[in-house]
C-alpha cells in the first residue's frame, strides 16, 4: 500500500508590531517560491536546530528584525504539497518586534508591507494562512498571549538567540 509521507521540515513566523490601532502584521512580497505573492517569514530547519531557532534566524536573515518577545503560537500549518507528494506540517511562532525598527529584506523578497489583520487577509494567497492571521490577531493582538506559549530567547544561549 502506497502511503503519503509527512515531512515537518518547515518554520512559518509572523511579525508584529504595535501601532495605534492595535498590531499590524509583516508581509513579505517572495521573489523565489510563490513569487509575486505576499507572505508571512518561513523557513528550513538547518541540522541540530530547533523549530524556533529557525524562525528566529530566519527573522534576523529575511528581515533584519530581532524579536523583543517570542512565542509558539499553538498552531501548526498542515498541507499538502502536490510537487513533491508530501505533507507539510509546519509550527507557526509569532515575534513582537519594535515598532520603529527597519525590515532590511534579503534576496527572497522584493517588497514589504506592515499591514492591518483585515487587509493581510485578504492579501495571502492560501486559506491556510488566512486562518491562520485570523488567529493570531485572535490570540496575539486582541488579547495578551498565554504566558506558556513565551520562548524566553534572553537565555536561549543559540546564534539564532543573539
Amino acid at each position: 500500500m502506497a502511503e503519503i509521507p509527512v515531512r515537518s521540515s518547515l518554520i512559518f513566523l509572523f511579525a508584529l508590531r504595535a501601532c495605534d490601532h492595535g498590531h499590524e502584521v509583516l508581509l513579505l512580497k517572495r521573489t523565489q517560491t510563490l513569487a509575486g505573492e505576499w507572505s508571512h517569514i518561513s523557513g528550513r530547519m538547518e541540522d541540530h536546530e530547533k523549530a524556533w531557532e529557525t524562525a528566529l534566524r530566519e527573522l534576523k536573515e529575511e528581515t533584519g528584525l530581532e524579536a523583543q518577545r517570542f512565542y509558539s503560537s499553538d498552531i501548526c500549518e498542515t498541507y499538502y504539497g502536490a510537487t513533491q507528494n508530501v505533507i507539510n506540517i509546519a509550527p507557526v511562532f509569532v515575534a513582537y518586534v519594535d515598532e520603529t525598527a527597519k525590515v532590511t529584506l534579503n534576496f527572497e523578497h522584493s517588497a514589504y508591507r506592515w499591514v492591518r489583520f483585515e487587509d493581510a487577509v485578504e492579501m495571502v494567497p492560501y486559506g491556510g494562512q488566512r486562518r491562520i492571521l485570523r488567529q493570531i490577531e485572535e490570540d496575539f493582538s486582541k488579547r495578551s498571549p498565554s504566558k506558556h506559549f513565551e520562548i524566553d530567547i534572553s537565555k536561549a544561549g543559540t546564534k539564532a538567540a543573539r
